[in-house]
């Protein structure tokens, strides 16, 4: 046999070979692109199908106005935007002078009603005291007359003495008469009260009461932790009670606002985990858990709703806000500003839930006690007003 022979030979043999390994790798490349999409069916089936996502998500949390309650003139300013605050701290001070005029007017009036009340008493004592000087006069002026009245009959005692007597005993018993009633109407005023029960000390203290604590309301205190925002208070400024002045932000309290479509709600359960991807914070993933869903779309409650009866209506698929409670230790970790954009993912695997809340609330969602012990303080004060005008005991 010749080499061209031989070569002509092997040529459909080397056909043979790469056709053969052409059929393989493509056999494979389908087997590849089979199983991917066999991963990804089921990836959709089991993991996608059981989640709600959406990047119209944003950080909230409270925003507490500071605000004065009484007026007054602006002395200092203790806080600026971004500072941090603590609970209780002092944030703006109002120049005291009106206040305090007022609260010394209110004691002088608080210890003039006790003086007041005690000469009501004093009064009622000596009404008591006239009704026992009056009846001596008339238990005389009786007996007088009872002695010289059977002595006209026998002539022994003459008619105008017994007419004076008579007449001296009816005026001694008028007197009598009109002194039990000054007693009645004096003792009407006075009895059954001691004179930190009289109305018009009660009244007097309640007025003192009330300018003490306005006295301390020059000084405007934070009612919890947090960071200074939107300040626009200055010194000199004259405010209004109830004006604005700044607003603390607690940022160890903020939650997720996430707008879902109304397409995406169907497995939404208060309950369900969530995983949190924040842009400003990419290097850290959040978690949460759903708080609740929204009564309502947004279009609702916004300041002009839609109005869908309309005949050039054009179908617009809502968003419901579902709020996202956030993990307490990730909040301590990293805290998050309001307004930032997030992409949050909900597993929805579990969907025994109630998709809205079951049960009222029965707890407080936020307080501060700052205030407190400010009316048990202005009580003891106004008491110590009231002993230091007491001229008599009760």
């Amino acid at each position: 046999m010749t080499e061209q022979q031989n070569t002509e030979q092997q040529q459909p043999q080397e056909e043979k070979a790469n056709n053969s390994k052409r059929r393989k790798v493509l056999g494979t490349i389908a087997i590849i692109f089979v199983l991917l999409g066999a991963g990804w069916y089921a990836y959709d089936r089991l993991v996608l199908a059981y989640e709600a996502e959406t990047e119209d998500a944003y950080v909230n949390g409270d925003q507490i106005s500071i605000s004065s309650r009484s007026n007054g003139t602006v002395t200092a300013v203790y806080a600026d935007n971004t500072d941090l605050v603590k609970k209780g701290q002092l944030l703006v001070k109002l120049d005291p002078v009106d206040t305090q005029v007022q609260l010394a007017q209110a004691k002088a009036k608080l210890g003039e009603a006790v003086r007041q009340a005690q000469a009501s008493i004093a009064q009622a004592n000596e009404a008591d005291a006239a009704v026992v000087q009056n009846k001596a006069s008339y238990d005389r002026a009786l007996a007088d007359y009872q002695r010289r009245e059977p002595l006209l009959a026998q002539r022994a005692a003459a008619k105008e003495d017994v007419d004076s007597a008579r007449r001296q005993m009816e005026a001694a018993k008028a007197a009598y008469e009109q002194a039990k009633a000054s007693a009645r109407a004096a003792h009407v005023a006075v009895d059954g009260m001691t004179v930190k029960q009289f109305p018009s000390v009660e009244q007097a203290k309640a007025s003192y009461v009330s300018a003490w604590i306005d006295n301390k309301r020059h000084v405007i205190l934070a009612p919890a932790d947090g960071y200074v925002a939107k300040r626009n208070v200055q010194v000199g400024q004259h405010i209004q009670a109830g004006q604005t002045l700044l607003t603390v932000v607690p940022l160890h309290h903020t939650w997720i606002d996430a707008n879902f479509k109304e397409t995406q709600i169907a497995h939404l359960r208060v309950g369900q985990p969530v995983t949190i991807e924040v842009d400003a914070h990419s290097d850290m993933t959040y978690h949460g858990k759903v708080q609740g869903l929204a009564a309502g779309t947004g279009s609702v409650f916004s300041l002009l709703p839609a109005e869908n009866a309309t005949g050039n209506w054009i179908k617009v698929i809502q968003r419901l806000p579902v709020r996202i409670a956030i993990d307490q230790a990730d909040l301590d970790k990293k805290p998050l500003q309001l307004g930032l954009s997030t992409t949050v993912t909900v597993d929805t695997h579990d969907r025994s839930g109630a998709a809205l809340a079951t049960k009222a609330v029965d707890q407080m969602v936020m307080g501060t006690d700052i205030y407190q012990g400010q009316l048990a303080a202005a009580d003891a004060d106004a008491q110590s007003v009231i002993n230091a005008n007491l001229v008599a005991n009760d």
